[in-house]
């Protein structure tokens, strides 16, 4: 028999610990999100779904997409135990400097439509964070503007070849001049991939005001206000567009660049080239030989060609053929510190992470992605405790892909 008894309030009001959240709205959603995932459904409910779907959305049928996110669900890590990882170092080196974390930034296009403070808010978090940031070709804040908004941070460009090559070549002399570190050539967009989201939502840059989105700004005011009550999207290379975002990728973009281009770039360019985009081990051997000093393995987080290779599943082949000569990264599909170190464990450098701080900064601006960057840190950190590796050199051989 159990014996029962009346409890006194002073045991039961110790149960009693209500939670206490911020005084600030922002700061109150923010604060309910353990992880990036629990972000972007904050994110989805923030702004326009045209421009949700543009960010979190894929090519075709989203099959690479899907495919990327399964691959890091099929990772197995192999710990050790019994190690000292009472303090551990998450940092590295990335094309030879200083980075607290194995990553970056990855560049995205259109940010500011995400949330008005933009470029510049992702800039400031990885300055803080010390992390590198990529600046879109297509970002929404000009190579000028984003250096004076986060002087201090490592600052990279990425490059779309034009068909106009002297623009091209403008854009790469005003990031020198702007003191951008490296540049990084994406090579996996000859012509746009059939974003099909974007075309069943009516998407284009800027917002077209029809009477889908005039319903759709009843829900999200604040969004539409922002839009409205701020500066005109200011593109890094372009000053106004009014179409989709495949009309001006076909327009604009060069399908006609080759191997050569990277020779090219690379004489013309006094800091570090990083080719995004290889998705073989032939166009990585390729690449290298041509004088890139990294390469991110991806598929444009599957926004290009679908049933596209899997990043994470071709890293090893890709370190194993040119990581001894350049750096290898990886992107697409990463949504958690722990898919970061699975992916160094199995011999990347370091990640480009875009979705994620997109999802963050539709959350809540410029703190939504310093969320983001707190998360992604926090989860890096104990992945590694509970690996038994106490810095990043100790990560090699601990996770592999299961069948």
């Amino acid at each position: 028999m159990v014996e029962r008894r009346v409890p006194r309030w002073s045991e039961f009001s110790e149960l009693i610990r209500p939670r206490r959240l911020p005084g600030d709205a922002t700061d109150r959603r923010l604060a309910k999100a353990a992880t990036v995932g629990d972000l972007r459904e904050i994110a989805r409910h923030r702004v326009p779904q045209a421009v949700f779907d543009y960010a979190d959305g894929a090519a075709g049928a989203e099959i690479s997409l899907r495919r990327s996110r399964e691959a890091y669900e099929r990772v197995e890590f192999l710990p050790n135990v019994l190690r000292d990882v009472s303090v551990v170092d998450p940092s590295t080196t990335l094309l030879g400097a200083p980075s607290t974390l194995p990553l970056a930034f990855a560049p995205t296009g259109f940010t500011r439509l995400m949330h008005t403070e933009g470029e510049g808010a992702v800039a400031r978090v990885a300055e803080r964070t010390g992390i590198p940031m990529a600046l879109s070709t297509m970002g929404t804040t000009s190579v000028e503007a984003l250096a004076e908004a986060a002087p201090g941070a490592r600052k990279w460009f990425q490059l779309y070849l034009w068909r106009d090559r002297d623009a091209s070549r403008a854009l790469v002399e005003r990031a020198k001049a702007a003191g951008f570190e490296a540049l990084v050539l994406t090579v996996d967009t000859p012509v746009a991939g059939p974003r099909l989201r974007d075309v069943r939502n009516g998407f284009s840059i800027p917002p077209a005001l029809t009477l889908r989105t005039f319903a759709n700004a009843a829900v999200h005011p604040s969004w539409w206000i922002d839009l409205l009550t701020t500066p005109p999207l200011e593109f890094a290379s372009l000053h106004t567009w009014g179409g989709t975002v495949a009309e001006l990728v076909d327009r604009v973009f060069e399908p006609a660049a080759t191997i050569a281009d990277i020779g090219e770039l690379k004489a013309s360019w006094p800091g570090a080239l990083i080719v995004k985009g290889v998705q073989g081990v032939d166009d990585a051997r390729a690449v290298v030989d041509a004088g890139a000093d990294a390469v991110v393995v991806s598929n444009h987080g599957g926004r290009q060609l679908d049933r596209a290779p899997v990043p994470l599943e071709l890293l090893p082949a890709v370190v194993d053929a040119v990581g001894d000569r350049a750096e290898v990264y990886v992107d697409g599909g990463i949504l958690d510190g722990a898919d970061v170190v699975a992916a160094v464990a199995m011999g990347a450098r370091g990640c480009l992470v875009g979705r994620a701080f997109l999802y963050g900064l539709m959350a809540g601006g410029e703190r939504g992605v310093q969320r983001v960057a707190d998360v992604l840190t926090k989860e890096i950190t104990r992945t590694m405790q509970l690996l038994g590796a106490a810095h990043v050199g100790q990560l090699a051989g601990k996770a592999r892909l299961r069948p």
